[in-house]
């Protein structure tokens, strides 16, 4: 049960580049944002060991220095910046209502607009060995870290969509690119599937799966496994991707927010705007096609601004 309430004018949950991006234009509109980072403070970016392609580094930076920059710009122009979880909400569906939110179970906040930008969690298999060696050659995310494998010899594991842009993104780059397949079949498109047979440097492997992945503090190789015939055979490889999607972290939205049928928060036209009035999504959480960490911030500024006209037209009607 809360045990007190606060109120205030915007709030952010998440705390990724949309979250921080959001925070600096709400900050700056004289908003007061408060954020609650979440479970992962600073998103999937904390995972990554060197960002190469945000504009404005052009030496590269690493994830988790990103992300403590994006706060301290933020709490520069006076956002609080929380360590906490929301664990529900009750939003109103009156234009000017309160929403209320939950931080862990236990303090209430009630806020007139509220900024979602919970990302989304890459799947992955759930190797022990991947997870020992994610940020030292396992990624799920071939456009952002492909480049550091320029020339090697890597490998990816999907059969959709996703994967076989990927697969096909990697053979212009990498020397070799191996390809496992869970099934028989690939889930793409057959306009996917063609690109993929029609690339010389992509070894397909149908009814593949890893067994493990090798490798001490960097990965080695990548033992497969065909899951037909049993057979094992043992590749070396520098790089590993894992291309099996992801999953919005939007639980606890059902039943209020409009969301598609994996998950991800539908928002209307080109705004950030929910079907909810003052809520708005920004991020990974409304965005399943690009997933980068600067479309990101770009859709996180674009909530802020929605966000600061939504409260200028309700307190126009207001004094009206």
């Amino acid at each position: 049960m809360a045990d007190t309430i606060e109120r205030i004018k915007c709030l952010i949950i998440g705390s990724g580049p949309a979250g921080y991006t959001a925070a600096i234009y709400a900050a700056r509109a004289d908003l007061k944002p408060v954020m609650y980072t979440g479970m992962e403070p600073g998103g999937q970016l904390t995972t990554t060991t060197e960002v190469d392609n945000f504009p404005g580094y052009p030496e590269g930076i690493d994830g988790p220095t990103m992300m403590v920059q994006l706060q301290q710009q933020a709490e520069r122009f006076g956002t609080q910046v929380r360590i906490g979880m929301i664990t529900s909400v009750k939003f109103s569906t009156e234009v000017g209502g309160i929403h209320k939110a939950t931080v862990d179970n236990k303090t209430q906040i009630e806020a007139e607009t509220v900024i979602i930008s919970t990302g989304a969690t890459a799947k992955y298999l759930g190797l022990p060995s991947e997870q020992r060696l994610r940020g030292g050659g396992v990624s799920a995310c071939a456009v952002c870290d492909g480049f550091f494998y320029k020339g090697q010899d890597v490998a990816i594991v999907g059969g959709g969509d996703t994967a076989a842009e990927e697969a096909t993104y990697l053979a212009n780059i990498c020397n070799k690119v191996t390809m496992l397949v869970r099934k028989d079949h690939m889930k793409a498109s057959k306009a996917m599937q063609h690109r993929v047979t029609g690339t010389k440097n992509i070894d397909l492997r149908y009814n593949t799966e890893v067994d493990e992945v090798l490798g001490d503090m960097v990965v080695e190789g990548l033992r497969m496994k065909n899951n037909e015939t049993g057979e094992k055979e043992t590749i070396e490889i520098t790089g590993l991707f894992i291309a099996i999607g992801h999953k919005p972290n939007t639980d606890i939205f059902k039943g209020q927010l409009d969301m598609d049928d994996t998950g991800y928060l539908i928002t209307k036209g080109k705004s950030t705007k929910t079907n909810i009035p003052g809520v708005f999504a920004s991020g990974d959480v409304q965005d399943k096609e690009y997933r980068q960490a600067v479309t990101a911030a770009g859709t996180g500024c674009m909530a802020a601004l929605d966000a600061e006209r939504y409260l200028a037209t309700i307190e126009t009607e207001v004094t009206a």
